[in-house]
């Protein structure tokens, strides 16, 4: 028996029809498809398929034998692509992490210098909330992330942006009226913050309370971009969040800079130095023209 036996009688099965199948799927005569499945029956010692007027069905036994046929054919195209894979070299990997929403404007730079390499390296790219970039990173399983400078993580961090932050509202809230949000329009408001576990984002905005004398305390806590949007649009609250939200705001939900020097928070690449990737090394010795003219 030979695969060309297989696969001839599971486009007929498939098809239906030794005349479709022998023109469509096999490129080949319908007289040549049926002495092969005839040979095919012969070997089997069975009938596999039953002729008619209107066409060909198959038999119990046909049945049956469709599913090995079938499950045979995967395994040799499985064995085959596994050859291949062997006989190619490997390209190494490279895996980016972003924390979601910064990927709309650091993808397209983090490529650009990457541009050089790409035919000889695979990236993968994820996007994650920033702690969950430290701990991938600190695991091997990110190369590098644009992230926060996370606390308590033994990783390297090398700033590449610092964005200042904004104040999102609902887009029919009354401060929409403003060009920008001071202090004295705090007071009296629904106030949704970032909570202790986004660390580093919850000390600036602390930070930025404690110099301006603004006493409020939160009615939500949020852990990340996407709930504190969706807390503004549902409560009619004020959140202080990074500029890069204006990415990603829903009809629902506006924004509006803080008068004055705004509060910035710092955007990184973090890297362990462990991590002895070459692809990472080229990255890092390109940093310059990651951040230039941003």
């Amino acid at each position: 028996m030979e695969l060309r036996h297989l696969r001839y009688f599971v486009a007929v099965a498939e098809t239906g029809s030794l005349t479709v199948a022998a023109e469509q799927r096999l490129f080949t005569s319908q007289p040549s498809l049926s002495r092969q499945i005839r040979d095919l029956e012969s070997e089997v010692g069975a009938e596999l398929l039953s002729r008619s007027a209107r066409g060909v069905e198959l038999t119990a036994a046909g049945r049956v034998f469709l599913d090995h046929a079938r499950l045979a054919l995967a395994q040799v195209d499985a064995a085959g692509e596994a050859a291949r894979r062997i006989a190619r070299p490997a390209k190494p990997s490279f895996a980016l992490g972003f924390l979601t929403g910064q990927e709309m404007d650091w993808l397209p730079r983090a490529m650009g210098v990457l541009r050089d390499e790409l035919p000889n390296i695979d990236v993968t790219v994820s996007s994650h909330y920033s702690p969950d970039l430290a701990d991938a990173v600190s695991r091997g399983k990110l190369d590098l992330a644009f992230m926060r400078a996370e606390p308590g993580f033994n990783l390297e961090y090398r700033v590449v942006n610092q964005e200042p932050l904004v104040m999102l509202m609902p887009s029919d809230h009354r401060l929409t009226t403003k060009e920008s949000i001071g202090p004295e329009d705090f007071a009296g408001e629904t106030f949704i913050l970032a909570s202790n576990k986004a660390t580093v984002l919850r000390a600036v905005i602390d930070l930025y309370l404690e110099e301006n004398a603004i006493d409020i305390k939160p009615d939500h806590g949020v852990d990340n971009l996407a709930m504190a949007m969706s807390l503004v649009a549902s409560t009619g609250g004020l959140s202080l969040m990074p500029a890069y939200a204006n990415n990603l705001l829903p009809w629902s939900v506006a924004s509006r800079p803080l008068t004055g020097t705004p509060p910035t928070i710092d955007l990184v690449v973090g890297f362990s130095k462990s991590n002895t990737s070459d692809t990472l090394k080229v990255f890092l010795s390109r940093f310059d023209q990651l951040v230039e003219g941003f």
